[in-house]
């Protein structure tokens, strides 16, 4: 991914490229694992997300805002407006258009909201599978893109993930929530 702090790549590069692979391919082996969960009542599903992702929110437009903190949004909506970002992005418009400068944001914005998405489809759908699907921000870890500097070893990284990847059986909350340090965050 690019530094984004000091990268000089152009944003309508980066924004193709992060989204691409943040948001359209996670999108994509959701789409295709999703039904392969079975019912087990222990089914749980664990996005990575980023406390980027809030930040990126609060800084679009009210319009946008709004949308993305809709309960009615859709699948096919957000696909829309992930892909309406790296076509302005491309042009110089999306600032025009109401998104900040941060692709890296927007892509972890873009899913986050989907993870709410599918688990409200999930609870609509399969209510009595017991599967939990989640977004979550690990905090600042130090890895190659966040640098030595970082706040959190690699393993304290891991504490929110594998906590809700591990949660009992018949666990019925948090589902379609973003969390950090293992607390439900507002969006």
């Amino acid at each position: 991914m690019f530094d984004q702090v000091a990268d000089t790549t152009p944003v309508a590069v980066q924004a193709e490229v992060t989204l691409r692979t943040n948001f359209f391919a996670a999108r994509d082996v959701l789409t295709h694992f999703l039904s392969q969960i079975i019912f087990n009542s222990t089914g749980r599903v664990v996005n990575v997300s980023s406390f980027v992702s809030a930040c990126t929110l609060n800084k679009c437009s009210p319009v946008l805002q709004q949308r993305f903190r809709s309960d009615d949004i859709t699948e096919d909506e957000l696909v829309g407006l992930m892909q309406r970002f790296v076509d302005k992005a491309k042009k110089g418009e999306h600032k025009q258009d109401g998104w900040p400068e941060m692709p890296y944001g927007v892509s972890k914005l873009g899913l986050t909201t989907l993870s709410m998405i599918l688990a409200r489809c999930l609870s609509k759908e399969r209510p009595h599978d017991g599967i939990l699907l989640n977004a979550c921000c690990p905090g600042w870890v130090r890895t190659d893109m966040a640098g030595q500097k970082a706040a959190k070893s690699p393993d304290e990284g891991a504490v929110t993930p594998a906590y809700l990847a591990l949660l009992p059986p018949e666990t019925t909350e948090p589902h379609g929530k973003f969390v950090s340090d293992k607390k439900v965050q507002s969006w």
